[in-house]
């Protein structure tokens, strides 16, 4: 067995079962990566310099496909059910042992990084991949050590990573030939069948919302967040096209990451080295921060380029709308190193409400925080999928259900004792519709949600009068700096005001059914700020 770059001299793969492959690549720099990708005919240098990769059949995680190994450890403390699936510990072995022996007489690429960028929560692991690309991604995602780190690094998990093998579902005890299992007893996650690299990143998120609010009393976090020029620290919740990177992105504030985040007895800090972000009609003056991002080093995911050229075409989706680019977070001119910062003073729960009803921003109480946070509210809109042709509601836990192994109401319980301890702010902000529903009214302009969340930031909704919404109970500011009046009050900007309470009613009865299931580990002050129907359920 040949290996070549740099690792720990102690370090080897005899430890984790990896014997007889053909060449160990250990720790290699993005631009030799890169290099093995073209080698191999795996990608495609774009114009910019980024390399563009095809993740092959899977062009997003496979949610039905990821299981957790149900053993002494988890049966008792993960929330199984169909987020996260069980796992028999023989049938992982086997798996285990079947990847190590389809990397025998294989080229591998080996990347030791460690995750949290406190020091106090650092943990350290090694992925093993098939594919230069793979160790690549992972040099983008995670946090990387300096050249003296490597020499001593003891890494506390292993991902192996094997695009090429397919599992046999009769034997194996997976669904289908790809899959993603974590074993936090043995602290290990396989994956195969699957290109896919947000499986790698994910995979090690759900570990650290397992151990980190078990173990070490952090509430982990899917959300961005930045930090003011006087330190302070704002959060930003949010699923995909509520403006969470937009809003988060804020030349006057400094990037704690875009992500994944821990909050600790000490403040936040960022668990991962980079940023993983969607491409899809991406434009230089859309997403600045972004669109320069994307030079050497960083890594496009199912693009395509513009006919005869290697220059991107971002408007199209002719392999997926999830096209995705990598890159280490220092591609962002406003990145704080390291990631981190102090006790958050405001947390936004954004939503693009695209019935019209939420109010553009209002404040949350403990217990409305704690709702609202389990539901993790926004809509899809026509286009966004296929088969949608009006509104639908779309609810995640905690707004990342597919990686929480807790029951959401463990987290929801943490962030309800922070927010007290602290006396921190949440509001939750539509960024979506006013004056009507889609199809009827208008997206709120982005400059009066900017407006919004900088008048909170700098605390100067404070001292405004507020009023109650009275189906939601969401106390709602009557006055903002540089928003007119008007559209504080989003029933003030129907035309109809009976239009406005049954499409409230509507979307309060949806927001009851989703917790229904959420109900009986909820406690009474958590359920106190259900939202207030006169529907029958």
């Amino acid at each position: 067995m040949r290996e070549i770059g740099r690792k720990n001299p102690s370090a080897n793969l005899n430890a984790i079962g990896i014997k007889n492959v053909k060449t160990a690549f250990w720790n290699l720099e993005s631009a030799e990566l890169t290099s093995h990708a073209i080698k191999q005919k795996e990608g495609i240098i774009a114009d910019s310099g980024a390399l563009a990769i095809n993740t092959g059949e899977f062009t997003g995680r496979s949610p039905k496909d990821r299981f957790i190994v149900k053993d002494e450890k988890t049966s008792e403390t993960v929330d199984w059910g169909d987020v996260n699936m069980p796992f028999d510990t023989k049938k992982f072995d086997q798996l285990y042992d079947k990847i190590t022996n389809y990397f025998e007489e294989k080229e591998v690429y080996v990347r030791d990084a460690y995750a949290c960028a406190d020091d106090n929560y650092r943990l350290n692991l090694r992925l093993v991949a098939e594919k230069p690309w793979s160790a690549m991604f992972a040099n983008n995602m995670f946090l990387r050590p300096t050249k003296d780190e490597l020499e001593k690094i003891n890494p506390e998990w292993t991902i192996l990573c094997a695009p090429g093998f397919m599992a046999n579902p009769k034997v194996d005890g997976t669904r289908q030939h790809n899959f993603a299992v974590i074993n936090f007893t043995r602290k290990a996650i396989i994956i195969g069948g699957t290109g896919y690299t947000g499986e790698i990143k994910k995979g090690i998120f759900s570990v650290l919302n397992y151990v980190l609010p078990m173990e070490r009393n952090v509430l982990s976090m899917h959300c961005s967040a930045n930090e003011g020029k006087n330190g302070d620290v704002a959060i930003f919740f949010g699923l995909s096209g509520t403006g969470k990177t937009t809003l988060s992105a804020d030349a006057n504030r400094g990037l704690i990451g875009d992500d994944e985040h821990g909050w600790s007895d000490e403040g936040v800090f960022n668990f991962e080295g980079g940023c993983y972000a969607k491409c899809i009609d991406l434009s230089e003056k859309k997403e600045p921060q972004i669109y320069r991002a994307i030079k050497e080093g960083a890594i496009l995911e199912n693009i395509v380029f513009k006919e005869g050229t290697n220059i991107p075409d971002f408007l199209k989706d002719d392999i997926t709308q999830n096209t995705r680019v990598s890159y280490p977070i220092h591609h962002i001119e406003n990145a704080l190193v390291p990631s981190k910062g102090g006790t958050p003073k405001n947390i936004f729960f954004l939503t693009c409400d695209a019935f019209g009803v939420l109010p553009p921003i209002s404040k949350l109480n403990a217990g409305q925080a704690m709702y609202h946070f389990i539901s993790g509210y926004t809509a899809k809109v026509a286009g966004t999928e296929a088969g949608i042709n009006e509104p639908v509601t779309a609810f995640s836990a905690c707004f990342g259900s597919p990686f929480l192994p807790l029951h959401p109401t463990y987290y929801a319980e943490m962030l309800g004792k922070k927010m007290k301890k602290h006396e921190v702010n949440v509001w939750l902000v539509n960024t979506g519709w006013t004056g009507g529903p889609y199809g009827t009214g208008n997206r709120m302009k982005l400059s009066y949600t900017r407006a919004m969340v900088t008048a909170a930031l700098e605390g100067q909704l404070n001292n405004v009068s507020y009023t109650k919404h009275p189906i939601f109970g969401l106390e709602m500011p009557t006055s903002c700096p540089n928003v007119p009046d008007d559209i504080l009050n989003p029933k003030k900007t129907w035309e109809s005001s009976e239009a406005y309470d049954n499409k409230a009613d509507e979307l309060a009865k949806e927001f009851i059914k989703n917790f229904a299931k959420f109900a009986p580990k909820a406690s009474p002050v958590i359920m106190e700020a259900a939202p207030k129907t006169t529907q029958k359920i």
